[in-house]
């Protein structure tokens, strides 16, 4: 029998859920960086499987948010939004992102993004400052 399959075997369950447990919360718990931005940027990690923030990169499933601050919702020539945010009357700025980051269907009911919000203050003002750095004006 192979080494590994018999030091597997005596590894005790509740060492191996305990690391799976801490290996998670690793995972699901972005460390507490002194640049806001930084943490800013390992949460909307979450939220690159539909959104690019890359001045080189077109849509995803989602609009490229580069340059998002300042710009009308809604607004990013040739992406198909839904009439619910084609509804709204309002620029990208922080408060209006920390309302959408919260609910973006109590923003614009009927939206077709499909996201729950996120869920702390502080990781909302973390995924902001990151994005007030993704564009053309952006202080870096």
């Amino acid at each position: 029998m192979p080494m590994h399959r018999s030091f597997a075997r005596n590894i005790p369950s509740a060492v191996i859920l305990s690391f799976c447990a801490l290996t998670s919360a690793a995972i699901s718990a972005p460390p507490r960086a002194a640049d806001p931005a930084v943490r800013g940027k390992i949460l909307f990690l979450r939220c690159a499987s539909c959104h690019d923030v890359s001045a080189e990169k077109s849509a995803k499933i989602g609009p490229n948010l580069y340059g998002v601050i300042g710009r009308p919702a809604a607004s990013l020539e040739g992406f198909a939004y839904s009439p619910a945010l084609k509804a709204q009357n309002f620029v990208w700025d922080a408060a209006n992102l920390d309302r959408w980051l919260t609910n973006p269907n109590a923003v614009a009911p009927g939206t077709m993004m499909t996201f729950a919000g996120v869920e702390t203050a502080a990781d909302r003002a973390a995924i902001i400052e990151y994005l007030e750095r993704q564009g053309p004006a952006a202080v870096r």
